[in-house]
């Protein structure tokens, strides 16, 4: 199971939010391309980005930030999430040596996008569901849809997407501990990989997803609990290694 380190890019600095809310931040770093070398440095496989700012406008807001990283640790794959839209946009991520581009409310307001991107780019396309009680939310999770998360899930599955990212917006960034449990039940209702997200905060956590990592849980984004020291990062990317 992979461990992944979360960057959230807000104005070009590091930030990291509570439940998705831009007014409720901390800045972590000034210089994410610094912070991502620290992660590798430490043992990371793969590195999650996330444009906050091109979330909330529907567009690339820290392109330039997000280059920079590529550009700096050109072996470490990188996939990135928030405002990706269109097509342009992913062809250029793409192009800029970006390995998986994720794509959320795109995916849920306009279905068929992912099924021609997850064409025209295989391999390449992840989806992101963000859900609170099971239905997914959208629009920097402003809004809950009346989408079940499973059966989007079964159709993106269906579309050819690489892996899902499941996040209990619930506990994202709260510090509360993941949603095994949920997490569990939508990695088994497919045969794609599921990425978990939202919640994680010590070791525990880790311990508890890897019991469940053969139900098709492949890996673990982790965002505040690095940053402010209740996890060990590399002792967790360890761990989480031994869960095949």
């Amino acid at each position: 199971m992979l461990l992944i380190p979360a960057i959230d890019l807000k104005e070009g600095k590091c930030v990291r939010l509570r439940q998705g809310r831009m007014d409720d931040n901390t800045v972590f770093s000034d210089d994410p391309v610094a912070v991502a070398g620290k992660w590798v440095a430490l043992g990371a496989k793969r590195i999650h980005l996330v444009d906050l700012d091109g979330a909330f406008a529907g567009k690339p807001r820290n392109a330039d930030v997000i280059h920079a990283i590529v550009e700096a640790y050109p072996d470490v794959p990188i996939q990135i999430g928030g405002g990706i839209r269109d097509e342009e946009t992913i062809q250029a991520y793409l192009n800029a040596g970006v390995e998986y581009v994720i794509i959320g409310t795109k995916a849920v307001n306009e279905p068929h996008f992912v099924r021609d991107m997850a064409l025209e780019y295989p391999r390449h396309i992840i989806v992101g569901l963000d859900a609170k009680d099971g239905k997914v939310a959208i629009d920097g999770w402003s809004k809950l849809s009346k989408h079940d998360v499973i059966d989007m899930a079964q159709h993106f599955e269906e579309d050819g997407v690489e892996a899902i990212i499941y996040t209990d917006i619930s506990r994202d960034g709260m510090m509360s501990g993941v949603n095994v449990d949920a997490t569990a039940k939508l990695a088994r209702a497919i045969r794609i990989p599921v990425i978990a997200s939202g919640g994680i905060t010590n070791m525990d956590d880790i311990k508890a997803l890897g019991a469940v990592a053969g139900d098709g849980i492949m890996g673990a984004i982790t965002g505040r609990a690095i940053y402010e020291g209740t996890l060990d990062f590399e002792a967790a990317e360890k761990l989480a290694e031994s869960f095949l």
